[in-house]
């Protein structure tokens, strides 16, 4: 099968893992940090023994510190042992701020329109709006979150679509590559007792942003999307986010679940709920539409230049 750089071709230096060793080490990268962390944690009363965050504070520690453990693993990983350029798993550094502010304000549109969505075919009642608004204390924790939500969000994409994509796909064809990576990251965030539906959008949620980083070249927007998506998600109704409660008063509307659990997503929130998978399915339908579309615009021209040439002296 045709393997190929995903991102900057620059070679590798050093060792690249066999695409059967990647996932397991990528598992590695993550329980090694997360544990050792998070025992720091527990002890200073943040998590409980379980790793549950307890209250704002352990929630903002646990979204940055193991996360921050993780991200450093990965990129010591990349720079000594495989010995590339970070550019080669997605940081490309031209234009990453814009980059990632643009992908923050899309991921806050869509998790909005996904909350719209549940909220028009019934799942939501409003009970009260903007109640963080006048509340300086709560604006303070939603400013916090956000930035502990941008670190652990933008780690998570460092490692899946920025690591572990390019490594397998300089091993095995990208689409191998994209449904190993996404059967991990669904696998990693699986808990037990979980509805098939919330498993299914976790592994489609690692196949868009997959396929989004390989159109773009680049992680930076994927990043800052899924910062932007947790983020509102978490604080802009009193919803959990990925089976989490901030615990803080929802900056837009507070909305109860009043639907059935396919439709609002239950305990695990909106992206438990179907209309996240139809999101899904739509964003890769239409990156997939891009990308044909794209190829076609460059066989053409390709093909142009090829007719112009020939018909030279």
């Amino acid at each position: 099968m045709k393997s190929t750089p995903v991102y900057s071709p620059d070679p590798a230096r050093g060792w690249i893992p066999w695409a059967v060793l990647a996932p397991f080490l990528g598992v590695l990268f993550v329980a090694a940090p997360l544990l050792g962390v998070s025992k720091v944690l527990e002890a200073l009363g943040l998590v409980d023994a379980m790793l549950n965050p307890l209250g704002l504070a352990g929630l903002a520690a646990f979204l940055v510190f193991p996360f921050s453990g993780i991200g450093l693993a990965v990129l010591a990983w990349v720079r000594f042992a495989e010995r590339r350029p970070f550019a080669s798993i997605g940081l490309a550094r031209e234009g990453k701020g814009a980059r990632f502010l643009r992908g923050w304000a899309i991921g806050v549109a869509t998790s909005f329109a996904v909350v719209a969505g549940i909220w028009a075919a019934g799942g939501y009642e409003a009970r009260a709006f903007g109640e963080a608004l006048g509340s300086p204390k709560a604006l303070m924790s939603i400013a916090l979150l956000a930035v502990g939500f941008a670190v652990q969000s933008s780690v998570e994409e460092i490692l899946f679509r920025g690591w572990l994509l390019s490594a397998m796909a300089r091993k095995v064809h990208v689409a191998v590559a994209v449904a190993a990576v996404s059967t991990v990251f669904a696998l990693l965030h699986f808990s037990p007792g979980q509805p098939l539906l919330v498993t299914l959008n976790l592994f489609l949620f690692g196949v868009f942003t997959c396929a989004w980083a390989v159109k773009g070249g680049q992680i930076w927007t994927v990043m800052g999307w899924h910062a932007g998506w947790n983020w509102l998600l978490g604080i802009g109704f009193d919803l959990p986010v990925t089976g989490v409660d901030t615990g803080v008063p929802a900056l837009l509307v507070q909305l109860t679940p009043r639907g059935s659990v396919p439709l609002t997503g239950g305990a695990q929130g909106p992206e438990g709920s179907f209309v996240c998978t139809l999101l899904f399915v739509a964003g890769i339908g239409f990156i997939a539409w891009r990308s044909k579309g794209s190829r076609a615009a460059q066989e053409a021209r390709h093909g142009g230049a090829v007719q112009v040439s020939g018909r030279s002296p």
